[in-house]
């Protein structure tokens, strides 16, 4: 099982014959990238949105390098390995690939999505990737995230005990 969880967490390199792949069967791509540092309600309400918009769900994840470049030193609280692992193990993520850039946009151009997602927090045409997709005929949808739930409170409720 471990090794089937593993197998979703692809290099860039193994990424290209699996678009090949999913493009020969028309599989309608759906991408959605982030940090997902703690795993939490509001990531798996999100992530199951995304993944209803089409076949399969590819989720560009920021490696450490990328999310301290962002958040600072104190953070990812867990490596990127741990991250993606945990992330393939979700039914509705289909496929890992991590980026080391500061934006998923070179991954997007790479993917070419069908359907780029990102949180309602968003304006759709904001969106890194939005040219990427609309210029080929996809679609940018946001997503409403579920109230109450975020990473960072979490980390502010850790550090206010």
């Amino acid at each position: 099982m471990i090794q089937e969880i593993k197998n979703k967490i692809l290099s860039h390199n193994q990424l290209i014959g699996k678009l090949e792949e999913l493009r020969m069967k028309n599989k309608k791509i759906v991408f959605t990238n982030g940090c997902f540092d703690l795993l939490h309600q509001g990531h798996i309400d999100y992530l199951a949105k995304a993944k209803e918009l089409g076949d399969i769900l590819i989720l560009g994840l920021n490696t450490d390098k990328s999310i301290q470049r962002l958040k600072g030193l104190s953070r990812p609280i867990q490596d990127q390995i741990s991250r993606a692992t945990i992330l393939a193990s979700l039914v509705q993520v289909d496929f890992v690939v991590l980026f080391d850039e500061d934006t998923p946009y070179e991954l997007i151009k790479f993917v070419q999505p069908d359907v780029l997602v990102k949180g309602a927090d968003y304006k759709a045409e904001n969106i890194v990737g939005y040219d990427i997709v609309k210029a080929k005929g996809g679609e940018v949808v946001t997503i409403e995230f579920l109230e109450g739930f975020s990473t960072s409170n979490i980390v502010n409720k850790i550090k206010a005990q």
